[in-house]
């Protein structure tokens, strides 16, 4: 079975940072791809991060490109992301998923995901 499960979310003031972590366990965590996704109240899911099977290569959203950073560690099973600069508009319900095999953007492309983590900026 498998089991994505974040953590790292909260309440933040503007301009703050948070880090989540997301650990995985019932997959062969380093034959897929991982990505972060987030979805605001009335607004659709949204793509946030990914990164490939071994962490080399990274691809961001425009919107979080040089605030966030995305990372893996695939000895302990587990990707995490550094939020930097948060925004109000960064407030949403953040999803960790899986993608075996090529990383990708797209959300439906994605095989696993988390229950989700809030993370909430104030102005």
């Amino acid at each position: 079975q498998v089991q994505l499960v974040e953590s790292g979310g909260g309440l933040v003031q503007a301009g703050g940072s948070l880090r989540l972590s997301c650990a995985a366990s019932g997959l062969s965590f380093s034959s897929y791809a991982m990505g972060w996704f987030r979805q605001a109240p009335g607004k659709e899911r949204e793509f946030v991060a990914t990164i490939s099977l071994g962490g080399g290569t990274t691809y961001y959203a425009d919107s979080v490109k040089a605030r966030f950073t995305i990372s893996r560690d695939n000895a302990k099973n587990t990707v995490s992301m550094r939020m930097n600069s948060l925004k109000p508009e960064d407030t949403a319900v953040y999803y960790c998923a899986a993608k075996y095999g090529v990383y990708s953007a797209q959300y439906n492309a994605y095989d696993y995901w988390g229950q989700g983590t809030q993370v909430t900026v104030s102005s």
